[in-house]
């Protein structure tokens, strides 16, 4: 007997293990991914903490390593190579650089594009009644581009704004503090202050309706996840991976707003977790739309034309901006 138990323990001990050592395999089989993107607020903060929160990176072989940078950090880190792949990518800063002789690659959006223009002005009812007008705006950003875009479409000569520029985080604080007749902004900045200034009002700047008659299409793609092109051709795999993290983290958060508010705004201050469940289930304003680029390429294309014609752009980008995925 004493035998038997012997060689009965010494199996259960080898098994144990094959356990330990399958499960060390297992982990180790993960690629790590480091990726570059803003911090909070911003749509590039938004999708990350659920990827790691419900672990959708390692169920699909990956261990994402999300690193957040204030915006010039992150355009001068991730341009220069420094990080290979950026999470914030806006895709006019992309086809920005390059023109600039940097060879990076749209893969796939994440966000449609979606700004407002805020106001306690009753004489501002409309785009084209900024003329004369002051606007506080961060005017290096993507966002400001596409709304000098969209106001000359609609008859307002820009250069009649009195434009202020600002930081990002600085747009809520001059909208509150009524330092500006009105400000360009966007989400998930407009829904807090909202939230904050119940009383300000949105000036409609008609995308939809103007994109849809440019473009030829409803979607306007506007944020989502490059990569420099060296790093794409050694790691196909991953880029696979990395798409198949982001889409199935915002099929989650379409179907758990609530919870996923929880995830995205941790701190509950002052409402913020049902404002952004708001934000999720309104859904127009948020915008999340993630598709591969070559899915986009006609609207991408469209993107680049609008950036040239707003002199964001001085020629169009390389066609090897717009990420080939393969066939599925």
């Amino acid at each position: 007997m004493k035998k038997t138990a012997w060689i009965q323990n010494g199996m259960r001990m080898a098994l144990a293990a094959a356990a330990l050592t399958s499960i060390a395999g297992t982990a180790s089989a993960a690629d790590k991914v480091q990726v570059v993107v803003f911090g909070p607020p911003s749509l590039g903060a938004f999708l990350p903490p659920v990827i790691k929160a419900q672990k959708l990176d390692e169920a699909n072989g990956l261990d994402i390593d999300f690193v957040q940078r204030p915006p010039d950090a992150y355009a001068t880190q991730f341009n220069s190579g420094e990080f290979k792949v950026g999470g914030s990518a806006a895709l006019l800063t992309v086809g920005l650089a390059s023109t600039k002789g940097v060879k990076v690659s749209y893969l796939f959006n994440l966000f449609d594009y979606w700004a407002a223009v805020v106001t306690r002005k009753p004489e501002i009812k409309t785009i084209t009644d900024l003329a004369g007008k002051s606007l506080a705006a961060a005017r290096g950003t993507t966002s400001y581009a596409m709304f000098e875009w969209l106001a000359s479409r609609q008859g307002l000569d820009t250069s009649k704004i009195s434009a202020i520029n600002t930081t990002t985080p600085g747009l809520i604080g001059y909208a509150l503090a009524n330092r500006a007749d009105a400000v360009q902004l966007w989400e998930p900045a407009y829904s807090t202050l909202k939230l904050k200034a119940p009383d300000i009002h949105l000036i409609d700047l008609n995308i939809k309706k103007e994109w849809t008659k440019f473009a030829g299409s409803p979607d306007l793609p506007y944020l989502g996840v490059a990569a420099h092109q060296d790093w794409i051709q050694q790691n196909p795999k991953l880029v696979d991976g990395l798409y198949k993290s982001y889409k199935a983290a915002a099929d989650w958060i379409t179907a758990h707003p609530k919870e996923a508010a929880a995830i995205i705004v941790p701190k509950d201050e002052d409402g913020q977790q049902g404002v952004i469940a708001d934000l999720i289930v309104q859904k127009e304003r948020l915008g999340m739309n993630v598709k591969w680029a070559s899915d986009q390429r006609k609207e991408i294309e469209a993107v680049y034309k609008a950036g040239v014609e707003s002199g964001r752009l001085k020629e169009m980008p390389e066609t090897a901006t717009i990420y080939q995925a393969p066939k599925r």
